[in-house]
């Protein structure tokens, strides 16, 4: 597997020293300036929300909000086709897979592309190395649809190979789900390897690529994938309020009548776009919009190549920082994502809940650790901020322990 965040990166995500500035392609201008987007007018001392999600988004953004939409308005109809046009892309699915819009959070088209996508009659198999892989499993048995899962540790990837041995010994299986990085750790799962496990079994693939989307490289079409799964914030910088499906066009089609819900249905909604452009039930109208200009600023800064290079570089600082006040990341370089490191809790003296308060009274936002068998906390890599931020975050952490 490509190592995410160690030396061997290209120069663009070379680990950055926290004294210093990045220099070259993409390189933050000013404390908290994003490549590409316009520098927000709150200043160096901004909140920054580094969780999963929510995350911190850019003025343009956020001024996107502002604007009232009516939803069989031709301009909102228009720019609905243009955000099912450009996710596909993103996901890598141009020509090959349909972009399915729904109003909610990422776990609802995840559980939307569950009970449309996996047949009544058919067999998942869930590749669980997190809460998120779980939660999938979760989802099929509340939906009594055939299943099994493939269990590893929260801090190891899912091994392809042992893909491999089960779907030759089990040709029952129809439909392999997987999460791209499972923030539950930070993990980066060896999808590219699933998928070739996959499709040379011939099975489909569904990948949850929540927190993947527009920080890491997504492969609809290579990976024969019959739907990615992804939501509006995270890696595509807008807010939260829209989840979404990129469904292969074939298996989607086919899919009339398959899902349990009225209002998660994919082939309904697809059928819906198809028909007249329109969303089956209230869209988040204002969410869409600034999601388009998400998009804007994705393309402006020069795609994900150029964004998963600021998200390496304010991985570095992180890691490299945190490591220098005496934390340990639960997982080495080679696995993690550049989209929230998990560090372990040092234990007595150290209080999560007062170094949480402390931070967050200071602007810095992070988040409870998820994992099963360790305390531990996260703070997230993702978002409109650049290394010079993540250099703050740092700073401050140092500054509430030496109190």
């Amino acid at each position: 597997m490509r190592t995410v965040i160690d030396n061997q990166l290209p120069p663009a995500v070379a680990p950055l020293p926290l004294s210093g500035r990045a220099t070259g392609p993409g390189a933050d201008t000013a404390p908290g300036a994003i490549p590409g987007a316009v520098p927000d007018t709150a200043g160096p001392e901004r909140v920054l929300l580094l969780t999963p999600g929510p995350l911190t988004t850019s003025d343009r953004t956020r001024a996107a909000l502002n604007h009232d939409w009516g939803s069989r308005d031709a301009r909102f109809i228009a720019l609905t086709s243009r955000l099912r046009e450009r996710l596909a892309a993103v996901a890598g699915g141009t020509g090959t897979h349909e972009t399915v819009l729904l109003p909610g959070s990422g776990t609802f088209a995840v559980e939307a592309a569950i009970q449309s996508l996996v047949p009544r009659d058919g067999r998942a198999l869930v590749l669980a190395n997190g809460a998120y892989g779980r939660r999938m499993a979760e989802m099929l048995r509340r939906l009594g649809r055939a299943h099994d899962t493939m269990q590893w540790a929260e801090h190891e990837p899912v091994d392809p190979a042992a893909l491999d041995r089960r779907l030759a010994a089990e040709p029952a299986v129809t439909d392999v789900l997987v999460v791209q990085c499972e923030t539950t750790s930070g993990i980066l799962n060896p999808v590219d390897e699933v998928a070739s496990a996959v499709r040379r079994h011939g099975r489909r693939l569904m990948v949850d690529a929540m927190s993947a989307i527009g920080a890491l490289p997504v492969a609809a079409a290579r990976w024969n994938a019959s739907a990615v799964m992804a939501s509006s914030n995270k890696g595509l910088e807008g807010v939260p309020g829209i989840g979404f499906v990129v469904a292969e066009r074939a298996h989607l089609a086919a899919s009339a009548g398959v899902a349990a819900s009225l209002s998660l249905d994919l082939h309904a909604q697809w059928d819906g776009f198809r028909r007249d452009g329109q969303w089956r039930f209230t869209p988040p109208v204002q969410v869409a919009a600034a999601l388009d200009a998400a998009l804007d600023q994705l393309d402006e800064e020069g795609g994900v190549p150029a964004r998963h290079a600021r998200y390496a570089r304010n991985c570095r600082v992180l890691v490299d920082g945190m490591r220098a006040l005496g934390f340990q990341t639960l997982l080495p370089d080679a696995l993690q994502a550049p989209v929230i490191v998990t560090f372990r809790d040092p234990g007595p003296p150290f209080s999560f809940e007062r170094f949480y308060d402390a931070l967050q009274a200071q602007g810095i936002v992070i988040y409870p650790g998820k994992l099963t068998r360790e305390p531990s906390f996260r703070i997230g890599c993702i978002g409109a901020i650049g290394a010079a931020d993540l250099a703050r975050a740092v700073r401050v952490a140092g500054d509430t322990l030496r109190r």
